[in-house]
């Protein structure tokens, strides 16, 4: 019978193996500009509102989960700058898997960072705008709109540039898996 060697030639046509690292260059600037841009609104988001006399001020730097939220994107965002100057360096040696596998466990890293950011701020987001009867917190986003909905924005372009992390760590998972192990080493 034969193996799945000859099901998966080892040399895609260069046709495709420009495909995909156009494909790879893409997701990796729509990482950037969604990264950057979730930055950037929660780093702006703030509002003042009076309640009875009093004036209360909503910041993301008053919560320790929007900050991390903020800089795990900012992190993120510089990361991936770097993978793209990398892919757009290896691209003229030729397709290397092992330069792949790099690049899925840099993904998977990133992938797995903006993730966190996400679900904290998520979590933070729905106590925000629902509260927690049972802990006797209640919601804010009836006071501070604007402060929620910028903070909604961005946790939404950080979740998309959680999927385009997704789709680039299956990329470069799929070309990784063409390392050859040498017999020596077995």
């Amino acid at each position: 019978m034969d193996g799945t060697e000859s099901k998966f030639p080892q040399n895609p046509p260069k046709k495709t193996q420009k495909i995909v690292l156009g494909v790879q260059i893409g997701l990796r600037i729509l990482v950037i500009a969604t990264a950057l841009a979730a930055t950037w609104v929660m780093l702006t988001s703030r509002q003042s509102t009076e309640i009875f006399g009093i004036t209360f001020d909503a910041r993301y730097s008053y919560s320790s989960t929007c900050k991390f939220f903020a800089f795990a994107n900012a992190v993120a965002c510089a990361f991936v700058l770097l993978s793209l100057l990398f892919v757009l360096f290896f691209c003229r040696q030729g397709p290397n898997p092992s330069n792949h596998y790099y690049l899925f466990l840099h993904d998977l890293f990133m992938m797995s960072l903006v993730l966190a950011g996400c679900a904290a701020a998520t979590a933070e987001g729905f106590i925000g705008r629902y509260g927690n009867s049972h802990a006797g917190w209640t919601p804010i986003c009836d006071h501070f709109g604007k402060f929620c909905n910028k903070m909604t924005t961005s946790v939404i372009l950080s979740y998309l540039s959680l999927s385009f992390l997704f789709m680039l760590t299956i990329i470069s998972a799929s070309k990784s898996r063409q390392i050859q192990v040498s017999s020596s080493l077995i």
